[in-house]
């Protein structure tokens, strides 16, 4: 039993409530829990109902439910709700940007059920004059489609991660697996990939790819031989599991990994060294004698290279960069001394502060930034100014109590439409380290969004912009800026960017974050935790840093407790 099968049946489950015009607080009950079940590192169905209960978010009657799925298979209420609900309004609203009301409405008017049917009534015009539909909203809706088309053949890593490290997990367990390592873009830790690439060495490789077919995630054999098979998982990823041999492991590894670019830029270079490589190792041209391929390390070393990180190999001029000495000392996911996006139970986190502070020094940090929501963001429990006060009498009293471990006093400020903050500077210079964000009105102008980050930058008191472009893989593109405008302001009042590490924002996406590198502009790397399992989510940040090129100089939260206040305050 996945987890994840369990927080897509509570997403559906909320998304029929929505469609019903339901209380919406009831809705992101499901909605909270769906999240905080896909962060957990145990699986649910090794719960009993009162383990359940303490998972953040679920009271007795959701626990009750994941009890019955986990037993079941499915919730009755969810069975009912699928007899109520036609399933063509559910297919409308897998769109993103399409919400219960529109969705609704171009069912009900236009008979609409499929995405096909929706695809060719926007081209056709035909949506624009239903109530509150106007020619902008269908040009969104087919970039939505678009959008739609593109997650199914693709998976976001924070989805595919899991499950290819759980089958690595499963597999290890086999006495006679050797070597087991995840290959392809997910070894590279693109953002999304459409399969999963495992390499193994055995000696009996058919009792390794018998219990691969095994597996409980399979739903589908597409293939299996002795040296390749391939399923399909109830997740809808294909993953391919090869077997090579020990003294051809390095030389799989790097070609599996890719990308074709760099391999094609490798292959080369060899060739002008007069050496050839392939899956099987590298080798001489002029007899075919094998030089290399147990390692990676090997690999590179044969054609005169240091060994290049995974997350580089691009062709993005790393190949050049190791030809001359210059390839970037990559961050560490242990270099990292705090987190500073992390929300409480004052807001919409899960846990109290002095939790989620017990839980960062358990992850080996000297301090986190409590960054509960402002009042705008009613939903998620947004704080007055007055409750703000209050809360940071609390981070003062736990301050007293803490040896070595500081919790930093911050909020996280809504950037309005108009582009003013939701507190104004008498409130924020009260505060330690405040982050700005934007969660609402993602439609508007290019201008109008671009004007609203320079204003929150421009702000003395502002530290950091949180997940700069909005976008949530899968579910919404980043909205409209003038990226070149935020980063060169960025860089003139030297406020940071975030790399959200939240596995489904990422956001500042590998190419922005290197651009700031290049600019000079400080990146910090945050969780914005709302539960304390989701601490462990720091190395997807740590990944795309890595893919940017970014060293432990480049990311504020590397530095010491007193470094960091010192440089800090600089910004103010």
């Amino acid at each position: 039993m996945s987890n994840q099968e369990v927080a897509r049946a509570f997403n559906e489950i909320a998304d029929m409530l929505e469609l019903k015009g339901e209380n919406p607080f009831r809705i992101r009950a499901y909605r909270r829990a769906a999240q905080n079940i896909e962060a957990l590192s145990v699986e649910v169905s090794e719960l009993d109902e009162e383990s359940l209960q303490k998972i953040p978010g679920i009271g007795k009657d959701l626990a009750q439910k994941i009890r019955e799925f986990v037993e079941r298979k499915t919730i009755k209420q969810l069975e009912e709700l699928r007899k109520e609900i036609p399933s063509g309004l559910l297919q409308i609203l897998l769109v993103p940007g399409i919400g219960p009301k529109t969705a609704k409405t171009v069912y009900d008017r236009l008979g609409i059920s499929t995405i096909e049917e929706l695809e060719r009534a926007c081209k056709e015009g035909r949506l624009s004059g239903l109530p509150g539909i106007k020619k902008k909203t269908e040009d969104n809706i087919l970039k939505g489609i678009a959008m739609l088309k593109m997650g199914r053949e693709r998976m976001p890593l924070g989805r595919a991660r899991p499950l290819a490290e759980e089958i690595v997990s499963e597999l290890k367990k086999l006495k006679e697996v050797g070597r087991i390592e995840i290959a392809g873009s997910l070894r590279r830790w693109k953002e999304t990939v459409k399969d999963i690439d495992i390499l193994v060495t055995s000696r009996e490789p058919m009792k390794v790819m018998n219990a691969f077919v095994r597996l409980p995630q399979v739903q589908d054999v597409l293939l299996k031989g002795p040296t390749k098979s391939s399923v399909m998982l109830r997740e809808g990823i294909q993953v391919d599991l090869r077997v090579v041999e020990e003294e051809s492991f390095g030389a799989a590894l790097q070609y599996f990994t890719g990308s074709k670019a760099h391999n094609i830029k490798i292959r080369e270079r060899a060739m002008k060294l007069g050496l050839k490589i392939n899956e099987y190792g590298v080798f001489r041209e002029e007899d075919n004698k094998k030089v290399a391929g147990k390692t990676e390390e090997e690999v590179y070393e044969a054609i005169g290279l240091p060994f290049i990180e995974p997350e580089l190999r691009e062709d993005l001029g790393e190949v050049e960069a190791a030809e001359e000495g210059r390839l970037p000392e990559l961050i560490e996911t242990s270099d990292i001394r705090g987190d500073l996006h992390v929300h409480s139970r004052w807001s919409d986190g899960a846990h109290s502060i002095e939790e989620v502070a017990e839980a960062a020094i358990e992850m080996g940090y000297e301090y986190i930034a409590i960054t509960d929501h402002s009042k705008g963001l009613g939903i998620a429990g947004g704080l007055q100014a007055e409750d703000i006060l209050e809360e940071k009498k609390e981070v003062d009293a736990l301050n007293r109590k803490l040896r070595k471990f500081r919790i930093l006093m911050g909020v996280e400020v809504d950037i309005r439409s108009s582009g003013e903050l939701d507190f104004d500077e008498e409130i924020l210079k009260k505060l330690d380290f405040v982050v700005a964000s934007i969660h609402s009105g993602f439609r508007q102008s290019s201008k109008q969004l671009t004007r609203r980050l320079l204003s929150a930058i421009r702000c003395p008191y502002v530290n950091v912009i949180a997940h700069p472009t909005g976008r949530i893989l899968g579910e919404r593109q980043e909205y409209e800026l003038d990226m070149e405008q935020v980063l060169k302001a960025a860089k003139r009042y030297q406020k940071a960017l975030e790399i959200n590490a939240y596995p489904l924002r990422l956001d500042l996406k590998d190419s922005y974050a290197r651009r700031a590198k290049e600019m000079g502009i400080p990146i910090v790397i945050s969780t914005d935790t709302h539960m304390t399992e989701q601490f462990r989510f720091i190395r997807y940040g740590v990944e795309v840093a890595r893919r940017a090129w970014l060293e432990k100089s480049d990311v504020l939260n590397t530095l010491p407790l007193k470094e960091f206040l010192r440089r800090i305050k600089r910004q103010r």
